[in-house]
């Protein structure tokens, strides 16, 4: 297991008083998870699901080869916006809910802090 703590963990707000360089390069990396169109459909897909969903049940929404699929769902994954889950062969992905409250505190400019 790695020692850095995927970007969705340690991003602080925009609000803060003032973000370190680690701080502001994991919120960056947060937004650039966020900043591809087919990233963002894979979240709103699986915002609306009810429970994990394969990868295979993505493809055809998406309209994407399965291996462009799986490349945004890494992205993600490493971003640590969305869960991945095993089964057999198949990967099944969900919301990091912890992760989507934390992005979405970031934006939140009357706070300050999150979390």
């Amino acid at each position: 297991m790695s020692d850095v703590l995927t970007p969705a963990l340690c991003c602080a707000p925009l609000a803060s008083a003032v973000l370190s360089d680690q701080e502001a390069t994991a919120t960056a990396a947060v937004f650039a998870a966020l900043g591809n169109p087919a990233r963002v459909r894979i979240i709103n897909l699986l915002g609306g699901a009810d429970g994990s969903v394969c990868l295979c049940n993505l493809i055809p929404p998406l309209g994407l080869a399965q291996s462009t699929v799986s490349q945004h769902l890494k992205q993600l994954v490493e971003a640590g916006l969305l869960d991945r889950e095993e089964r057999g062969k198949w990967s099944y992905f969900s919301i990091n809910t912890g992760a989507m409250e934390r992005v979405a505190a970031l934006a939140d400019m009357t706070k300050g802090g999150c979390c």
